[in-house]
This record gives structure tokens, C-alpha cells and sequence, in this order.
């Protein structure tokens, strides 16, 4: 929800706007402005997509052009090995903070693997496409971000996977020990898990034990400890 302005594609009768700011110097979180809308498919485009607490959902998109500068390779390991791909790359805290999160697993006997970092706007766009026509829109919107509001593209988001589950991402990662081991220590390391079972009403997605969204450490505690949302941490907040 940060820094927001509204796209072409939302009419509305009547908009109220307002401006916010959360008081938390060390969260570092910047004034924005919120356009309220009488329509539900709004979709705002974010102010700051640059900011570490950026809230990129289906009403928050990032402007389509957008491509962190500090993009590079964390050192761990990936289903695809060697392989130089975009989906390798993470913005430079997400890649550190992993590295560490992954070599601590790792101490305990738990071995990850990255499936999949950045995805740019374009490769979102081919994806999203594809599920469409294999499964219709209703279903795809549930399973796929819309081009622009896909978590990916901010350089903070990374799915997670394992030998378990044969380096796929699916439910019964869950259920393994990596996906346990995650879901409980993440959060000291600044990641959240993103989209928790039985709470799709708000996140508006599927439930995946795979896919981690980096926020630090102070924020991902916050929201661990008190088993909310993104979306919920930022209205307790005040937003």
C-alpha cells in the first residue's frame, strides 16, 4: 500500500484521499497517500517501490517498469544449480538475510533450495497468461499475481523448496520438515510467510508454504508473533 496512486483501469464516482504516516523511525516506512475507492478492483500503484516494507497485493502494483538496481545472486542452493537465471536473483538484504537463513537450516540438517526470486513484469506477464488459458481467469487470479502485483518483482520474495517434495512447490511442503522449520524460524531472519492457510479471504490467494517475503527482522517478528498478514500489520498500524 505504499506510496499509492490509482491506474486507469479503476473508475470510480467517488474518491476520498488521505495522507499517512506511521511514526517509526527505525521502520523507516514513508508517507503515502491513499486513494479510497467505491470500486472493488482498484489497483494502485505504489509510490516507493523501492522500500523494504512495500505492500504489493492485487490492489498494489508496482509500476510496470520497475527493476530493483541491487539485484544479485544469493550464495545457496537452487533447483536449477548454475544455471544464470533471473529467477536466481534477489535484491541485496533478501539475498544476505537468505543466506543466512539457509546455512542455519542447514546446521540443523534441513536443506532448501530456491525455486524461484525475482520475476520481471514481463515474465509475470507470460505466466499469468498461461494459467488463464489453462484454467480460466477466475482461477488463475487466485493461483497467479496479476502482471505488476506479484510480490517477485520486488526482489524480496522467494520461493522455497525441497528433495521431499521432489523440488516442487506444493501444499504438502507444509507438512515436511523444511517447510516446518521455515514456517517456524523465518521470521528471525526477516522473512514472513506470506500466503498461511486459513487466511486467503485476506491475502486473496492460495494457500503457499513455499513463498517468503522478506520485511527484516523487527517487522517479520511483529507479524510471527501475532499471526497476522502483511495487510493486517499495516492496519493495526494505523493504515
Amino acid at each position: 500500500m505504499m506510496g499509492c496512486s490509482v491506474q486507469s483501469n479503476a473508475v470510480s464516482e467517488s474518491k476520498i484521499s488521505r495522507v499517512i504516516t506511521i511514526p517509526d523511525k527505525k521502520i523507516n516506512l514513508e508517507v503515502f497517500t491513499v486513494t479510497k475507492t467505491t470500486k472493488t478492483n482498484a489497483i494502485h500503484t505504489v509510490g516507493n517501490p523501492t522500500s523494504m516494507t512495500v505492500m504489493v497485493n492485487k490492489t498494489n502494483a508496482l509500476p510496470k517498469g520497475y527493476r530493483p538496481k541491487d539485484l544479485k545472486r544469493p550464495k545457496v542452493k537452487f533447483l536449477f544449480g548454475n544455471q544464470n537465471l533471473e529467477k536466481a536473483l534477489l535484491r541485496k538484504p533478501a539475498a544476505t538475510a537468505l543466506e543466512k537463513m539457509f546455512k542455519a537450516a542447514a546446521a540443523q540438517k534441513i536443506t532448501l533450495y530456491g525455486a524461484s526470486g525475482f520475476r520481471s513484469y514481463e515474465t509475470q506477464d507470460a505466466l499469468f497468461k498461461r494459467e488463464v488459458a489453462q484454467y480460466g481467469r477466475k482461477k488463475a487470479e487466485m493461483a497467479v499475481a496479476f502482471p505488476g502485483t506479484s510480490e517477485h518483482q520486488t526482489g524480496l520474495a522467494i520461493d522455497i523448496t525441497a528433495a521431499s517434495v521432489q523440488y516442487h512447490t506444493v501444499e504438502k511442503f507444509a507438512k515436511t520438515k523444511e517447510g516446518i522449520w521455515l514456517a517456524k524460524h523465518a521470521h528471525e531472519y526477516g522473512f514472513i510467510l506470506r500466503y498461511p492457510k486459513g487466511k486467503e479471504k485476506i491475502t486473496k490467494y492460495e494457500f503457499e508454504p513455499w513463498h517468503f517475503r522478506y520485511v527484516g527482522v523487527k517487522i517479520a517478528t511483529t507479524i510471527y508473533k501475532k499471526h497476522i498478514m502483511l495487510e493486517e500489520y499495516y492496519s493495526k498500524s494505523g493504515v
